[in-house]
């Protein structure tokens, strides 16, 4: 395993009805889920991580802050990205942020055409793959 702080990942979304609060059942409004927006940046730092890890490992979560501060309608582009901020053993922290892109792709952030959607703490936990699975089915 060579995980390292500076790690980083993401993803880019067009919000679509099934990443909404209404089709997830955490709300009913048509607007990005809060655990849509989590989904994501969970994914995002197993993407950073998983080139790195020994054959047979992966990584689970095991705790979560995060503050949903704005709304993202239908179609909006919202950005997540992730870096690794702490190793401790088999411990990883990462902090996420959530931005949703205004305008044309290239020039976003030009014209300050960000706004954060999101942004917190996940950590995860380096374990033995099969040996996880084994425990988890008994």
């Amino acid at each position: 395993m060579t995980l390292a702080p500076g790690l980083r990942s993401q993803l880019l979304v067009v919000v679509e009805m099934n990443d909404t609060a209404k089709a997830i059942g955490s709300g009913d409004v048509p607007v990005l889920a809060t655990p849509r927006l989590l989904a994501l940046a969970e994914a995002a730092t197993v993407r950073a991580v998983e080139r790195h890890l020994a054959p047979g490992q992966t990584s689970v979560g095991t705790r979560v802050e995060l503050d949903h501060l704005a709304a993202s309608p239908l179609g909006a582009r919202v950005r997540v990205g992730v870096e690794l901020t702490r190793v401790d053993g088999r411990r990883l922290v990462f902090a996420f942020e959530a931005h949703e892109e205004h305008g044309e792709p290239e020039t976003y952030e030009e014209r300050g055409g960000r706004t954060v959607v999101g942004k917190g703490t996940i950590e995860r936990v380096v374990v033995d793959r099969a040996k996880f699975i084994a425990r988890a089915t008994r």
